[in-house]
């Protein structure tokens, strides 16, 4: 049986030869399969192609895809998914907070056939800030409250899938991909593995807030129209607030007589900036939508490979 173990690299020069030995040393452990190394560089800044170049020439079991620019790790993600050619197929981070040591449990629980996906998802945030910590936790609430599939908090990428559980996730070839619902919403038997937070072995995150905020929206927007919906109730309870506020003034004046000293320019103000905000806030949320309509029917292709290593 020949497993595929996907890694996505960007700027990952320090980290990656301590991938490298994990990897090498799980190959030793798991005598009884084959082993492929796809290492894909996502248009990295430092020598992160060299580095996986090297591998390669020292290593037939080594491959990799380099794209001409970086185009994001779930690009990078799906172009490893689409050059293995493994029985089962792994995603995982270079920076070692995906621990390689888990790899031989999730091998003998596929093939115990416990599940077609063993999943791994973090017990703890301990190294995390805390903010960035506090919003992820709300991201997951919010998105499984409008979702139909359930995206577990703390879920990693980090995964091993049988190859069938592969090739639905290639079936999906929509450009703007969040694989943390695809993998949700494709279904099959899914065994997850809990592990405690490690800290990246080398190198720095590239996961700035904005980014994860950003990642965040896409991942709503792809998977759900709830936001619309929210849209479309706003806009009706704006428009009965404002006929009530209108009977409401209506009844004061002409029935009941009250005139105010300084006639209607508060209550006119609030409305207007209430109205115009919820106006401005529903175009939002529909040029969202139609953002992601218009790069999907361009059909520009998910990654351009600039070099690749023979098969």
């Amino acid at each position: 049986m020949l497993i595929s173990l996907v890694v996505p690299c960007y700027n990952e020069e320090e980290a990656l030869p301590y991938l490298y030995n994990a990897l090498c040393d799980v190959r030793k452990e798991v005598t009884n399969h084959e082993f492929e190394f796809i290492f894909v560089n996502d248009g990295s800044r430092d020598k992160t192609a060299d580095v996986i170049k090297k591998f390669a020439s020292e290593d037939k079991d080594c491959k990799y895809v380099i794209f001409s620019r970086n185009f994001g790790k779930e690009a990078a993600m799906y172009a490893g998914l689409t050059k293995a050619k493994g029985d089962l197929v792994a995603i995982m981070d270079a920076d070692m907070q995906d621990p390689p040591s888990l790899i031989p449990s999730m091998i003998k629980s596929i093939e115990n056939d416990e599940a077609d996906i063993i999943a791994t998802r973090r017990v703890t945030r301990e190294g995390e800030p805390k903010i960035r910590s506090f919003f992820a936790r709300m991201f997951y609430k919010i998105i499984n409250k409008m979702v139909e599939v359930e995206i577990a908090d703390g879920a990693r990428d980090f995964r091993l899938m049988k190859r069938q559980v592969v090739d639905a996730i290639l079936d999906l070839n929509e450009r703007q991909r969040f694989s943390k619902g695809i993998f949700a919403w494709v279904g099959f038997r899914t065994k997850w593995l809990e592990f405690v937070n490690t800290e990246r072995v080398a190198g720095e995150t590239k996961w700035s807030f904005w980014k994860l905020f950003k990642y965040a929206i896409d991942g709503i927007v792809s998977f759900t129209t709830a936001p619309l919906r929210f849209a479309t109730y706003l806009g009706f309870t704006t428009a009965f607030a404002g006929f009530a506020y209108l009977v409401y003034y209506f009844i004061r004046a002409i029935i009941l007589r009250i005139y105010d000293v300084v006639p209607g320019y508060p209550s006119l103000l609030c409305f207007i900036l209430f109205i115009g905000g919820s106006i401005l806030m529903s175009l939002g949320v529909l040029g969202e939508y139609i953002g992601r309509t218009f790069v999907e029917v361009k059909r520009r292709p998910i990654y351009i490979k600039a070099e690749e290593s023979e098969d």
